[in-house]
């Protein structure tokens, strides 16, 4: 709803492009998310003798973060789990309260969307599974948070036009049948960027860019040896016709870049030995060697689909 609120702080950013904050998740957003829950997920069921209820939604969500942070309790002030779920969310840290989110959001997504309507009904839901997730993303953009939940799992975005036009088609066209590889290593990437892992995201980066290559080799039939990295996979690309003959002398620059530079960060950066000292990756090239390869899987994507 565009109530005054939201007026106003669009006014007062309108000066502003692509401004995210990545470290502070307002209480205001929190409750929005715990609005989403209610809806989305249902409410917990103290009469276990309903046809249908969303108790086991919550108990995957305790049990499941309660594992991966090696805890018991997700609250000390409560023991209903959805009552403990709801605490966390509005307790606890960034990280944690983006863990809790992006493992509520994989339930809505993969659980309560296999839930027959009439069950769903049962169980008091009212916001289907892709309402809640556009809603979760339009909230992260309302107060100017840099994250939004695709492909399972929470990524963090440094430019909104980046990642409507670089990230986004990426992860769809590796969604497609045949690029399961890649497209691993390409999440895997973002989910390390998220959490401040640097060197890995630059590693898995690579990796999907090569992965996709292979699979574009797989598709086509053009052998290549088994531990082909990025630069032999490359020439692959241009030596078999992928790009046209005719476009060849336009793209140097192109070829350039993909030859020296995703390959580059991660040889120097991450994939070989740090010595004595640790070195660690700015922040700006780890930016550049995600973008760099959602880039280039876009292009040869959608240069292999354009060749007969």
């Amino acid at each position: 709803m565009n109530i005054f609120s939201k007026r106003k702080r669009r006014l007062e950013n309108a000066e502003k492009r692509d401004v995210y904050q990545y470290d502070t998740l307002p209480q205001a957003f929190r409750g929005q998310v715990a609005h989403i829950w209610r809806d989305a997920i249902g409410p917990y069921a103290i009469d276990r003798d309903l046809r249908a209820n969303s108790n086991a939604f919550w108990q995957l969500m305790k049990e499941t973060l309660c594992r991966e942070k090696g805890i018991f309790s997700l609250s000390s002030r409560v023991s209903n789990v959805a009552e403990q779920c709801l605490d966390y969310l509005m307790s606890a840290d960034t990280e944690g309260a983006l863990d809790i989110i992006e493992l509520s959001l994989r339930v809505i997504d993969r659980h309560v969307r296999e839930m027959h309507p009439y069950m769903r009904k049962d169980a008091k839901i009212t916001q289907d599974p892709d309402s809640a997730i556009e809603e979760l993303n339009r909230r992260f953009l309302e107060h100017a948070i840099g994250y939004q939940y695709m492909n399972g799992i929470i990524i963090r975005l440094d430019s909104q036009y980046i990642h409507s036009e670089v990230v986004r088609p990426a992860l769809s066209l590796l969604a497609q049948p045949g690029y399961k590889g890649p497209e691993e290593e390409f999440i895997r990437a973002l989910d390390h960027y998220r959490h401040g892992r640097d060197k890995e995201a630059v590693a898995e980066a690579l990796k999907a860019f090569e992965s996709t290559m292979k699979a574009i080799c797989k598709a086509r039939g053009w052998s290549h040896q088994a531990n082909a990295t990025a630069q032999p996979l490359i020439e692959i690309m241009f030596s078999n016709g992928l790009i046209p003959a005719e476009l060849q002398a336009h793209i140097g620059g192109l070829r350039s870049a993909m030859e020296s530079g995703l390959p580059t960060i991660s040889n120097r950066r991450s994939r070989h030995g740090q010595g004595p000292d640790p070195q660690p990756i700015p922040a700006h090239f780890v930016a550049y060697a995600l973008n760099l390869a959602a880039s280039n899987i876009v292009f040869l994507l959608e240069a292999h689909k354009a060749l007969n």
